[in-house]
């Protein structure tokens, strides 16, 4: 009993391998290198070069960022300078510059008629299947006002709204301030990968204010210089001007950081990309462009309120960052090259496959490959028959547990 433990110990750490059938075939062996050079060529090329599957890395950038818009420019007669055209005027990521304004003047809490040519109306019937409306200037009153219009002596007729008087009529064409394009972003932005603990700046520290003040971006003479020129960004998203000052729209600045913390720590500096955001409705006819509405308020000597309406087109602008960092790291170093190494046997998978199956002398490989027992080889080889090769010599011992028989050295 012990010398069947014994026997059972030793079986299990034993190491078996299996065979190698070598195949002298150019086809075959050309295939087999191949697909082998494929396969480490896209490990080293695209996982390790292109993906630095070697570096552990950080996507949880944090970021701030501030801008501050500069420019004069001349709109309905007026010279507007940052505060007439900027809102939110923080220097936030996120602000518009106003390129058209229609401005209602006076208004005056009370009675008037809409001015939408929608709310037009002979009868008091006409207006009131526009109760409740949320698309008019005010609150519908279910009454038809009449007046007499001299340029076409007819009376005309609109519904009756109650609130700010007089109603803004949005049908105003006015031109709109194409200086717009001379105007400057000045962007700061500061970003740290908590992963590593390390914050960079959009533009190198030893630049000087001189040098800040006389710069323009530019993508390949000055891609550094954090003063942006509308009209560049525009034609970097290929707008028109003109077209985009009338209607507004909604233009996006990728702030992207992609660094290699294996190399210098110098070279860790943003690239810049733009895009108009609002493509998908720039051909839409209900909802184009962008605006606002916003108002100023008043006093009257008597204390009673007014105000002015303004509907603002505007350029909005929203700076985005995003990014990761990467360094070199022994766990995902490992666990790739690893990935490699077993990938590489995929050729002989291939080989097999072609072997077996499409090559003359696929029977051959077959009975070279593959070793058949049978169940009668098997009991013959359990049988005490001297005269048989396959049974059990003396000093020749058989674990059961294991499936394997293993010679002795006694």
């Amino acid at each position: 009993m012990g010398s069947m433990v014994w026997a059972c110990v030793t079986d299990f750490f034993t190491y078996e391998t299996t065979k190698s059938v070598v195949v002298k075939s150019w086809s075959v062996g050309i295939i087999n290198r191949i697909v082998q050079l494929l396969i480490i060529s896209y490990f080293v090329g695209w996982v390790f070069i292109h993906e630095k599957a070697y570096q552990i890395s950080d996507t949880g950038i944090e970021s701030s960022v501030m801008t501050k818009v500069k420019g004069f420019g001349y709109h309905n007669d007026r010279v507007m300078d940052v505060a007439d055209y900027v809102s939110p005027s923080q220097g936030a990521s996120v602000f518009c510059i106003m390129t058209r304004l229609i401005i209602t003047e006076d208004q005056f809490q009370g009675r008037c008629p809409e001015s939408g040519a929608h709310y037009k109306c002979t009868t008091d019937e006409d207006c009131e299947k526009h109760l409740g409306s949320i698309l008019s200037n005010g609150v519908i009153t279910g009454t038809c006002l009449s007046s007499f219009d001299n340029s076409t002596d007819n009376t005309t007729g609109y519904c009756e709204i109650e609130g700010w008087c007089p109603a803004e009529n949005d049908r105003i064409k006015n031109e709109p301030m194409l200086d717009v394009k001379n105007f400057t972003i000045f962007i700061k932005n500061s970003i740290r990968f908590p992963l590593f603990n390390v914050t960079r700046g959009n533009f190198p520290s030893t630049m000087t204010a001189a040098q800040i003040r006389s710069c323009t971006y530019h993508p390949v003479h000055d891609p550094l210089c954090p003063i942006f020129r509308v009209g560049d960004v525009l034609n970097y998203t290929g707008q028109d001007v003109k077209n985009l000052a009338t209607k507004g729209g909604e233009i996006g600045i990728n702030i992207v950081w992609k660094c290699n913390l294996d190399l210098d720590i110098e070279k860790c500096v943003p690239r810049y990309a733009f895009t108009r955001l609002d493509t998908p409705f720039a051909k839409n006819a209900v909802s184009k462009g962008y605006n606002f509405r916003f108002a100023k308020y008043f006093k009257t000597e008597n204390g009673t309120e007014f105000r002015t309406l303004h509907k603002a087109f505007a350029i909005r602008f929203d700076v985005m960052v995003t990014g990761n960092a990467g360094k070199f790291n022994t766990i995902p170093t490992l666990i790739n090259l690893v990935a490699a190494v077993t990938s590489v046997g995929l050729g002989t998978i291939l080989c097999d496959i072609i072997l077996l199956n499409f090559l003359k002398g696929a029977d051959q490989y077959k009975a070279k490959k593959f070793e058949e027992v049978s169940q009668a080889q098997i009991e013959a080889s359990l049988a005490p028959s001297p005269g048989s090769e396959l049974s059990l010599k003396p000093g020749m011992k058989s674990c059961y547990d294991s499936g394997a028989i293993s010679l002795s050295a006694e």
